[in-house]
């Protein structure tokens, strides 16, 4: 199939799906008008944009983004910083401030992506929370849903302090977890111990639905600001949001008791940030039409993906399953010969901190790592799935679909 045949292809695909970009259309407009309607409440101007250095006391840049966080979120407070490294270091610091010697955490979305298994100490580290005595035990999903009979098993004949909750798939091959599903198991959770405190990892889901997770009583949510709510425009940084006195706690954990949310220059970021949030609906919207164009057009031509293309959406990510190496090595190299920055670059399998496989990336993005830019990777493991996420516009993504079609069938 030349190139010619690849872009009339993708054109056809395209025109077959209008039904699903509308529903895309819908959410974007219903997230879009809830951050205006809190930009407005809280008189966000352009003095919000100056910054602070040193310790960075009374920023009130920094005060009004994490008020219009709490409104985005409906919760009590919000911890928005440039001092996050990634949301992984935010998660991190959620379970460092919240868990104690002898207590338990409980992950019920089976073993959490690879780069908290040194921070839980499912890999040996001495900075772990295995090292400071603090237990781990996981339950499965059954066919993509929480293991209901289990978990009210588990929480009637142990005490947990902390019930962790990953929505996103990680660089597995189940779904990705719906906000419905979500709530409805937090409901569960809470009829049975009301005082167990709820954290969810949400890296690629803000703002794919209308609700977060924190409207059905998530205790926390915790996210990166070079994924969704970033936009491509956030250099750095992640959020958590939830309970004021858990906030509280994260906040004395990222920097020290006593001071805790009260410091932390924001360095020039509070401006990056609400431009970020402005576009964010616009963008996840530009990244969920590629999704979906990606499986309906890379399943027309054969192969397994994950979502279908009219499936319901969770989050960004796009499955491609190759059951081949070379097969996922191309289509990776493809993406990054479509993407903006760094196209004549060849992606290499290669060892990563924090992963047990080679890991195959292609990121030809303006900030390092940013997910909701188009990129694409995976572990060198079977069955060989690619994880594709982002486009910070949706032209820009259908671009890079055809290159990595091009590359995949022709190179």
């Amino acid at each position: 199939m030349n190139r010619e045949d690849i872009i009339e292809l993708v054109n056809n695909c395209e025109k077959e799906l209008d039904v699903q970009f509308m529903e895309v259309d819908k959410v974007c407009e219903i997230n879009t008008f809830k951050i205006l309607e809190s930009f407005k409440k809280n008189g966000v101007s352009e003095v919000h944009f100056n910054s602070t250095t040193g310790y960075g006391y009374n920023d009130i840049g920094r005060s009004v983004i994490e008020q219009v966080y709490c409104d985005i979120f409906n919760c009590e407070a919000a911890l928005v910083r440039n001092q996050f490294i990634s949301a992984s270091h935010a998660l991190n610091v959620c379970l460092f401030a919240i868990l104690r010697p002898n207590d338990t955490m409980l992950t019920i979305t089976g073993t959490p992506y690879d780069t908290l298994h040194e921070v839980i100490g499912l890999k040996e580290n001495n900075s772990s929370l295995k090292s400071f005595g603090i237990n781990y035990e996981d339950i499965d999903l059954i066919d993509n849903d929480f293991d209901y009979d289990k978990i009210k098993d588990s929480i009637l004949n142990k005490k947990y302090k902390l019930v962790h909750i990953q929505r996103s798939k990680g660089y597995s091959d189940r779904k990705s977890l719906t906000v419905d599903k979500v709530g409805k198991v937090i409901k569960f959770i809470k009829s049975i111990d009301k005082d167990v405190i709820i954290m969810v990892d949400n890296c690629y889901c803000e703002l794919v639905s209308e609700y977060e997770v924190t409207y059905y009583g998530a205790d926390l949510a915790v996210g990166s600001l070079i994924k969704n709510l970033g936009a491509g425009i956030a250099s750095n940084g992640a959020y958590i949001v939830g309970k004021k006195e858990l906030i509280d706690l994260c906040g004395e954990r990222l920097t020290l008791p006593g001071e805790g949310i009260d410091v932390g220059p924001s360095l020039g970021a509070n401006k990056e940030f609400l431009k970020a949030l402005f576009f964010a609906p616009s963008v996840v919207s530009s990244s969920l039409k590629t999704a979906i164009l990606t499986s309906y057009v890379l399943e027309r031509l054969g192969y397994n993906v994950e979502p279908k293309y009219n499936d319901e959406r969770a989050d960004i990510v796009q499955n491609i399953i190759f059951n081949d190496r070379n097969l996922l090595i191309k289509y990776c190299q493809g993406i990054q010969s479509g993407s903006p920055i760094d196209s004549n670059a060849l992606p290499i399998p290669t060892d990563m901190p924090g992963y047990d496989d080679e890991i195959i990336m292609a990121s030809g993005s303006f900030t390092q790592g940013s997910s909701i830019e188009i990129s694409c990777d995976g572990p060198l493991r079977s069955p060989y799935i690619a994880y594709q996420q982002g486009a910070l516009t949706y032209h820009s993504g259908k671009y890079a679909l055809i290159c990595a079609i091009d590359y995949l069938l022709n190179k």
